[in-house]
């Protein structure tokens, strides 16, 4: 039977670290990366007394006691509160960190280090502490933060990701190999200030254990300002989620300034200054940015200014969104725009290349009998790949076709909907193209258990628990925080249960993570700023079942609460 579509009858990463470098961020930039609420909660807590001992990790010697008082505050107490939850924490005796007047961020490696950006963010986020590079003596009430790995590690699995954060003897240490798990320290930093006051007396050691965890936006049925987006790319860094795909065509609009083909553009929509903006930013946060250009359906935008491309039917009636994937012009055509906005969506160097080609529900392929109601596809088909070939493989070599494009631009890890890999055919789905999975409702749909088996890589994008679909169309239902963080795992990959293979086939290596998705099918039923609200504790609950794949610690009360503070 047919699916519940995203849409009827309209359209619908973990970053590596680059090499050393300066800056990522111009200095000006530095103050507004701090969000203004948490440098307000921040009472910076006044310093007296003779200065502490030197403490382990200390990169100079000790300092006089009238140059490093001893801070006083009252002991940080409890475990530290964030989202998501740090997976180890040991307890020791003392009055843990709090920021304080007198307090500096210590950057050993220096100014130009890999994690100097890092250091100033943190600085920021705590309300505009100093920071000072090179030998210096770390005093009382001082953070330190220290790269433990090789100089411009990329990140490559979990364990780059990983970080330690020490409060001991009134100083804070902040360790980790890469840039990223520097990152990461530094919002559990920001949000247990938020939440407790500071850290607690003891030992921080934490990682994730998926390494893509995500957010997607529709910018193509509803557009959403430059700033709305920028708001969520911040507010899925401070949770620890490192990818922002977004999908910016579709029958209802094309969303970002084009110079090879300007025809197509909607009124509303993204200048290139913007998206390089936004694209810098997220870098800047450890997020990485993956483009989806869809094809080759959900082109309608497209394919009004050019509607010699579009399908027909065999009684010539034109197909809403899909384009004749038998005409050569449809893949120039494409491939101009893949190229133009590869070249937009910039990699950082030593990075993966992240691409969406889409590829999902495709209409000559959604109706029961695909040669009789297109006999030009299926006649093109045989012609290209021999006797017995049928629309499917013309699509999957489609895909294949497309995905070489981007490969050759630089892009090394693409994806395409489940929905456009098709079992049997005489073209087999690049092996390299992870699927990401949404559905298993569509005509010949197939159980994400079948591409496990196949050795494929499966995204987990499940549209039971992971589709904010405005105005709840087909029988979708607005996601809940509560639901994802008490019944969904990485491994619920279709519908409420666990996918049936074993769990050695369901690991970070072969289920890399989650994304969850905001579709905007009925587009004015909710605003931005609804739509912020609405998708704001579902995304507390993702991160923490990615983060941490034992049972969560919190109720969901508890969760919720503490949600709300973060």
């Amino acid at each position: 039977m047919s699916k519940p579509m995203r849409r009827t009858g309209s359209a619908r990463s973990p970053r590596p670290s680059g090499p050393a470098r300066p800056s990522r961020r111009a200095p000006a930039a530095w103050a507004a990366l701090a969000v203004p609420a948490l440098a307000s909660a921040l009472a910076l807590t006044g310093c007296s007394g003779a200065a502490d001992t030197e403490p382990p990790g200390s990169t100079g010697a000790a300092a006089s006691p009238s140059a490093a008082p001893t801070p006083t505050w009252a002991a940080v107490t409890g475990a530290p509160r964030t989202i998501p939850a740090v997976r180890e924490f040991r307890a020791a005796d003392g009055r843990g960190w709090r920021p304080t007047k007198g307090a500096r961020v210590v950057v050993p490696a220096g100014e130009r280090s890999g994690v100097a950006d890092e250091a100033r963010l943190l600085a920021a986020d705590l309300g505009g502490l100093p920071v000072v590079w090179g030998d210096q003596t770390v005093r009382p009430g001082d953070v330190e933060v220290k790269l433990t790995g090789k100089e411009g590690a990329p990140v490559r699995d979990t364990a780059d990701e990983a970080y330690t954060l020490t409060a001991r003897d009134t100083r804070l240490t902040l360790a980790a190999p890469t840039d990223a798990g520097i990152f990461n320290a530094t919002r559990t930093v920001k949000q247990a200030v938020r939440t407790g006051g500071g850290l607690p007396e003891g030992t921080i050691e934490d990682r994730p254990d998926r390494p893509q965890r995500g957010l997607l936006l529709d910018n193509a049925r509803k557009p959403f300002s430059a700033e709305w987006i920028e708001a969520r790319i911040r507010e899925i860094a401070d949770l620890k989620l490192n990818q922002f795909q977004l999908h910016f065509s579709d029958d209802q609009g094309f969303r970002i300034e084009s110079s090879s083909h300007p025809e197509i553009v909607s009124a509303d929509h993204l200048t290139k200054d913007q998206v390089r903006h936004l694209v810098q930013l997220a870098t800047s946060l450890h997020v990485t940015v993956i483009p989806e250009l869809d094809s080759p359906g959900h082109l309608g935008a497209v394919l009004a200014k050019h509607p010699d491309l579009q399908l027909r039917n065999a009684q010539g009636k034109a197909v809403h969104g899909a384009i004749d994937i038998a005409n050569p012009k449809s893949a120039a055509l494409v491939d101009d725009l893949l190229r133009e906005y590869a070249e937009l969506f910039t990699v950082p160097k030593g990075a993966d290349g992240y691409w969406h080609l889409g590829g999902d529900e495709y209409q000559a392929l959604t109706v029961s009998d695909p040669a009789a109601s297109f006999p030009g596809l299926a006649k093109a088909a045989q012609q290209k790949y021999g006797a017995g070939a049928t629309i499917k493989d013309l699509a999957t070599g489609w895909l294949n076709d497309r995905q070489q494009t981007v490969r050759a631009a630089g892009r090394n890890r693409v994806e395409a909907w489940n929905d456009g890999f098709f079992r049997g055919g005489k073209v087999a789905a690049d092996k390299d193209r992870t699927v990401a999975y949404w559905t298993g409702k569509e005509i010949g749909a197939r159980d994400p258990a079948e591409f496990l088996r196949e050795g494929r890589t499966v995204m987990n994008l499940n549209d039971e628990y992971l589709y904010y679909v405005l105005g709840q169309p087909n029988n979708f239902i607005y996601p809940t925080g509560e639901r994802i963080y008490r019944e969904w795992t990485p491994r619920v990959l279709r519908g409420t249960e666990p996918v049936s293979v074993g769990t050695d086939q369901t690991g970070p290596d072969r289920v890399p993570g989650a994304r969850f998705a905001i579709w905007n099918d009925l587009a004015k039923a909710q605003t931005p700023d609804q739509i912020a609200h609405g998708i704001r504790m579902p995304l507390r609950a993702l991160v923490q079942k990615l983060w941490d794949p034992r049972k969560p610690a919190l109720s969901w009360a508890d969760f919720k609460a503490l949600g709300g503070q973060i």
